[in-house]
């Protein structure tokens, strides 16, 4: 009657290693698929722009992930620098700004053909830094925003929280570039509203001043 209790926490015990040896197991393949799911599919976040998007374009300070099949060397991570190029080994450096994702890779692809066999490349877009406005004077949070394509100044003034009680809604000054150049435009915003006049694009880089 004694040996009982020994036996029951030995068996006890020994269900308790195999557990913990499963979790330990499970723990590890769950880590080894997250380690090699970025190498094997060339892909980031869900938020990243492929290669697929053509209407995407790159600009200075943006940040790619440059995937080259099979070749671990290559496939890195770069920032589009202020010139507009990327540096890459073997292609050196490259121009990225003003192409889409998909012509970005095929510029590259173009580059290794005289070292690699059927190079096959992905450019995911990790970070659009490029694509931004800036709204400056009376509205409640003034500064930089990040967009993703262009966007309407209804919507620009909503982002940067709505105007001040000082604001000047039918005098708004937007500044933009055209071909190198300066250009500055009005806007009012009562009559936007109203549906009186459309709502005014605003671009990567323009300026957005409300007084």
């Amino acid at each position: 009657m004694k040996k009982i209790p020994v036996l029951f926490f030995s068996i006890i015990a020994g269900l308790m290693l195999a557990a913990g040896g499963s979790c330990f197991v499970a723990h590890a393949d769950n880590g080894k698929t997250a380690a090699q799911s970025p190498a094997g599919t060339g892909q980031t976040e869900q938020s990243g722009t492929s290669a697929s998007d053509n209407e995407y374009v790159i600009g200075p300070e943006d940040v790619l992930d440059i995937f080259v099949w099979r070749d671990e060397q290559l496939t890195r991570t770069v920032p589009v620098r202020i010139d507009g190029m990327i540096s890459l080994p073997l292609v050196n450096d490259i121009q990225a700004a003003g192409f889409t994702p998909h012509q970005l890779k095929e510029a590259i692809v173009n580059k290794l053909k005289g070292y690699i066999d059927n190079p096959t490349v992905t450019v995911t877009v990790r970070e659009a830094n490029s694509y931004k406005i800036f709204v400056s004077g009376e509205v409640r949070t003034p500064g930089v925003q990040q967009i993703r394509s262009e966007t309407t100044l209804v919507k620009s003034i909503i982002a940067a929280g709505g105007f001040t009680e000082w604001a000047n809604k039918r005098k708004i000054l937007i500044i933009s570039t055209e071909n190198g150049k300066e250009k500055r435009t009005w806007a009012n915003y009562n009559k936007i509203i109203d549906g009186d006049i459309p709502d005014v694009i605003i671009k990567r880089g323009d300026t957005i001043i409300v007084k």
